[in-house]
């Protein structure tokens, strides 16, 4: 029997489980994540309000709940927890579906300025991570929306416009979400009117869907309004019939909105292009502005600088420029990747082929692509580990490397544990007047875990 550990429960970790239980009849599979929660970016990347998305959790559920698989949160891999070296010693093989954990900077003055955020800190706000700045059960918007006018959201593609159209959203819209209470609470008496979504190139060359920027022309009372100028500075603006189709239809609907918004609005969303950040400017100790570069196309699919300067003024900033993998103690890393290093999906030590040790996700290819680009990955992982499982069962392994797991101090939350969350989950938002809201904080969802007999 070859018993693997799948390390992520997002939805890398979880094709990879499923692909290799319909590919291997005997094979066992413990998915372990450092939450207590599965389902990873999709329970914690995905927008609230974007129920249809979401609903892949029903996907990655089932996979969870094959007979020959077994969900172990709560489990930390690294210095925290149980070392990569020894989860190798439990397992026949490990596959790391980790992911990009992490932002890119913008590597500018003024950017760790209060009121300035990555965007996934925001997603994790209103997502309620655990690890979230502003959680914990106190109702909070401290940090994020407190004295906010203006914002600026630094970026283009679809988290970007997820962030800003969360920024627009009201409590009517939200109130039926999983948003946690606080959050709710927080955007609901939020005072933010303007709110400006920056690119430092042109439309034809921005990197959200159609389907997404389409949402933020439909927002309950708020205007929308591109500059027609920084449209037509890009050269596929006059006759866009030559882009490939995603983008082709990206500028089409921005020429639909090269009008001045809705004077009646209470909300106000600019789509800002050919401008580079250069500067967060302070204001009474926090940010209060950002400085842009105007940038012109440079015949070569970039940008270049002019020398010319505006300010956007805004009280908070939230940077979306792309995510980065971490270095996971114990595997080697590329740094300037940001990726392990490995062949088909197996772990490179030194250029050699480390036994048994394989990755899958962005961990494995950078973060690029959509959630369902993470299933043909996770398919050229698992084949190359099937090929390897000749030489994977010669090795001795624990008869069940859960007794393994718990003789290290690990006491994981298993799927009994996690159900429990969901009920605890629907039972507090019961008793707020909505439909299920999520648990904020590390205490409340391990507290509910326990409840596992209710």
């Amino acid at each position: 029997m070859l018993r693997v550990a799948v390390v992520g429960s997002g939805p890398s970790g979880c094709y990879t489980a499923q692909s290799l239980v319909q590919q291997d009849a005997q094979v066992r599979v413990d998915v372990l994540d450092r939450l207590p929660c599965p389902y990873g970016l999709v329970r914690y990347g995905v927008a609230p309000d974007h129920e249809k998305i979401k609903s892949l959790q029903n996907n990655l559920r089932a996979v969870l709940e094959h007979e020959r698989v077994r969900f172990l949160g709560g489990v930390a891999v690294g210095p925290s927890g149980v070392s990569v070296a020894r989860l190798r010693e439990f397992y026949h093989a490990v596959v790391y579906c980790v992911g990009a954990a992490t932002d890119r900077r913008l590597g500018i003055p003024g950017e760790d300025l209060p009121g300035s955020w990555s965007a996934t800190e925001f997603v994790s706000w209103y997502s309620a991570h655990p690890d979230s700045p502003g959680q914990g059960g106190t109702p909070t918007d401290d940090g994020f929306l407190r004295g906010v006018r203006s914002a600026v959201v630094i970026g283009v593609g679809n988290v970007a416009v997820d962030v800003t159209r969360m920024l627009a959203r009201g409590v009517p819209e939200l109130s039926p979400t999983d948003v946690p209470h606080a959050a709710l609470t927080a955007l609901g008496v939020s005072r933010v009117t303007d709110i400006a979504m920056v690119g430092r190139r042109g439309p034809s060359q921005a990197r959200f869907t159609t389907k997404e920027l389409r949402e933020l022309g439909i927002l309950p009372d708020t205007g929308i309004a591109v500059d027609r100028a920084e449209l037509a500075q890009d050269p596929a603006y006059a006759d866009p019939s030559g882009l490939p189709a995603p983008q082709r239809r990206n500028v089409e609907v921005l020429r639909g909105w090269a009008e001045p918004p809705a004077p009646s609005a209470r909300r106000r969303i600019r789509l800002r292009f050919f401008l580079r950040p250069v500067e967060l400017l302070a204001r009474d100790g926090r940010v209060g502005a950002v400085r842009f570069e105007r940038t012109v196309p440079d015949g070569h699919g970039g940008v270049t600088g002019t020398g010319a300067y505006e300010d956007i003024e805004a009280q908070l900033v939230l940077r979306s420029v792309g995510y980065r993998g971490v270095a996971l103690e114990g595997l080697p890393f590329d740094a300037s990747g940001g990726t392990v290093p490995h062949l088909a999906g197996r772990v490179l030590r030194e250029g050699a082929v480390a036994p048994g040790e394989y990755v899958a996700g962005w961990i494995k290819r950078g973060p690029t692509g959509v959630i369902g680009t993470n299933r043909p990955c996770a398919k050229e992982t698992v084949a190359s580990l099937l090929a390897d499982t000749a030489a994977l069962v010669r090795r001795d392994v624990p008869g069940d490397p859960l007794v393994a797991l718990r003789t290290e101090g690990i006491e994981p939350v298993e799927w009994a544990g996690w159900r429990a969350i969901e009920r605890a989950e629907a039972e507090l938002g019961a008793s707020l007047g909505r439909n299920v809201v999520k648990l904020p904080d590390w205490a409340s969802l391990l507290d509910a875990a326990r409840r596992t007999g209710a």
